[in-house]
């Protein structure tokens, strides 16, 4: 009877430990079960690249396209009258300053009785060398007599030739009283008043050549290589508005310091600009490709915008893009992809980093 008790009792015992071990594995199973997560349904687009509209936006100063300094050719002489004043459009050739000019009408004057004088005494001499050729051919004349009628002559016809030399410069002298606009333009500065000593090449006043006017646009050196000759370009300012442009030359150098170069754009008109103005242009750099995701693929995570994209597993890995300018439905993106990537678009704010998805079929 003791033996039955105890192999009962040994049975009871084993069956207890089963029980134990199955509930284990129970509890085992409930732990494992939250780790398979179920896999979310996404939809995806494959990155390509598209033609979108590009500028490059500038800023910097207004100058003149061609500025002239214009000064006087002859100096020492009084300013008695001055026809321009700053903001005038002048002519090419038209009058700037009138510069006293009596002492050298006097000495013009002076200069031609030297020339008349000088002209005579010419004619004396080739009369005398006439007379004596003929006398020499009828013997009445030694060769010396023949050589100092030649040599008279011919000073005669230097000295007049010195005179009309001098008679010249007192002219150009005298036509240089009279400053005039050396090119057809707008009087930006002047320098000059009533009664001022005028000196020879003192800048008397500065002429925008043909008014027109240019915005040097500093551009940094990482997008300087898009901009070309030629491209439109629109010049604007808060006060005065915007006129239209075009990009006259990309000059060769960057600035070590600042990494920028210099794009001079020509305005088509002055538009109320001046020289020294602050303005900004904006340059149409006409279609470039570039990769575009739609505006619900990007997430951002620690303020960094990213997408998800979808290896050939199926499992989503976020990525950290640069954003660039906006499209219709659209966000340009100019860093973190590449052309060819899948990525999560929608259902995609609800995804975590190896996330394995299921992919809805396209519609």
């Amino acid at each position: 009877m003791r033996d039955i008790q105890a192999g009962s009792g040994r049975r009871t015992a084993m069956l207890a430990l089963v029980v134990l071990m199955l509930a284990a594995c129970g509890k085992k199973e409930a732990v494992d079960a939250p780790a398979q997560k179920a896999s979310q349904t996404v939809s995806v687009q494959t990155v390509t690249a598209t033609a979108l509209p590009r500028s490059v936006t500038a800023s910097g100063d207004i100058v003149a396209w061609n500025e002239v300094v214009v000064g006087a050719e002859t100096g020492g002489l009084t300013a008695v009258a001055v026809y321009v004043d700053e903001g005038a459009w002048v002519r090419q050739g038209q009058p700037l300053i009138k510069m006293n000019d009596d002492l050298l009408r006097a000495q013009l004057r002076q200069q031609e009785a030297s020339v008349a004088s000088a002209r005579a005494t010419l004619a004396q001499a080739d009369a005398a060398l006439g007379r004596a050729r003929e006398l020499k051919d009828r013997g009445y004349l030694s060769q010396a007599g023949l050589d100092n009628a030649v040599a008279g002559q011919a000073t005669a016809a230097a000295q007049l030739a010195a005179a009309q030399a001098g008679l010249a410069e007192i002219t150009t002298r005298l036509g240089q009283t009279t400053v005039r606009a050396p090119v057809a333009g707008l009087i930006s500065s002047r320098k000059v008043v009533k009664g001022q000593i005028v000196g020879a090449g003192a800048e008397l006043f500065r002429l925008v050549r043909d008014g027109r006017l240019e915005l040097n646009a500093e551009v940094p050196e990482t997008q300087l290589s898009l901009v070309r000759a030629g491209m439109p370009a629109v010049v604007a300012s808060d006060q005065l508005g915007q006129v239209t442009g075009r990009v006259r030359i990309v000059t060769p150098q960057v600035n070590a310091q600042s990494r920028v170069g210099l794009v001079r754009i020509s305005l088509s008109a002055a538009g109320g600009f001046r020289p020294g103005m602050f303005a900004r242009g904006t340059i149409n750099l006409g279609e470039q490709p570039a990769l575009t995701v739609p505006q619900s693929a990007v997430i951002y995570r620690d303020n960094k915008p990213g997408v998800f994209v979808i290896d050939a597993e199926s499992r989503a890995h976020f990525r950290i893009i640069v954003v660039g300018a906006r499209t219709k439905g659209g966000m340009e993106v100019t860093e973190g992809l590449s052309a060819g990537q899948r990525i999560a678009v929608q259902g995609a704010g609800f995804l975590a980093e190896g996330d394995r998805v299921r992919i809805a079929p396209a519609r």
